[in-house]
């Protein structure tokens, strides 16, 4: 899940293995030592994740009864949480405070489009599959294009079918699977992807997509500059709570929500 780094200034990534396997005195000493070094930590974590992983996190937040532990689990599938994962970390470069970058994650996950190309839709359960594609994926030689964000929707692959992307300049990655294919390929054309490059298949892609018979693919911003002038044209919020300063309506790090203020009631 770990991309590699987008430029030079991309913070380096921890990434936290075998959470749900290793001793709880282990998992609370390495997340405080993160904490120690460098004042708060944003966990970003998919969805296809084991639920002792899950809860392992949220153990270790309560345990250390800390705020500045927030547990970001977008409904993206792998390589879409990857890249949204790298681009915090070219944020962390900048002048944000860390309640502004860790609630940009839910900003900038309206700008990602994430889909892969599947040789079969028959365990696909995380996007709407009709019954009728159900039954052609039993078909011999039959593929699917699925966009799993931000709109769900999922095509048989024909000559000329394709998928709606960006309506903004995007980037590309491919991560292949057990499928060989020219179809994503031909997408990024489609879609003017400025540039296509390969990575390796992140290890939770075949859990999530229900199959190892696919290409995930992924159309994100790349430039710093592009990432920091959205996050900071967003009017910051002080937590109630904690005071923290974040984006949106919901603290990150302590999960509070704004007070709501009763209209006080009118004399009859």
């Amino acid at each position: 899940m770990a991309l590699p780094a987008q430029d030079e200034r991309t913070v380096p990534a921890v990434v936290l293995q075998d959470l749900d396997r290793e001793p709880l005195e282990q998992s609370l000493t390495g997340m405080q030592t993160l904490i120690e070094q460098h004042g708060h930590v944003v966990v970003v974590c998919s969805q296809a994740v084991p639920r002792g992983v899950q809860q392992r996190l949220h153990t270790v937040r309560s345990l250390l009864e800390s705020d500045r532990i927030a547990v970001f689990r977008p409904e993206l599938p792998p390589l879409g949480l990857a890249v949204l994962a790298r681009q915090l970390r070219q944020l962390a470069s900048c002048d944000l405070s860390p309640g502004v970058l860790a609630s940009a994650g839910r900003l900038l996950t309206h700008y990602i489009h994430a889909g892969a190309l599947l040789g079969s839709v028959a365990k696909l359960d995380r996007v709407p599959v009709d019954l009728r594609s159900h039954a052609k994926s039993w078909m011999p030689g039959s593929q699917f294009g699925v966009l799993a964000h931000p709109a769900p929707q999922l095509v048989r692959i024909a000559p000329g079918v394709t998928l709606p992307g960006p309506e903004f300049g995007t980037s590309m990655l491919v991560a292949q699977g057990q499928l060989q294919s020219d179809w994503v390929a031909g997408l990024a054309k489609t879609w003017n992807a400025q540039g296509l490059r390969e990575v390796v298949l992140p290890a939770e892609s075949a859990t999530w997509w229900g199959t190892p018979r696919l290409i995930e693919f992924c159309a994100y911003l790349p430039d710093l500059s592009v990432l920091y002038q959205l996050v900071t044209s967003v009017r910051q919020n002080s937590c109630h709570w904690c005071g923290i300063d974040v984006i949106g309506d919901r603290c990150v790090f302590c999960s509070a929500t704004p007070p709501t203020h009763e209209q006080p009631a009118r004399a009859g």
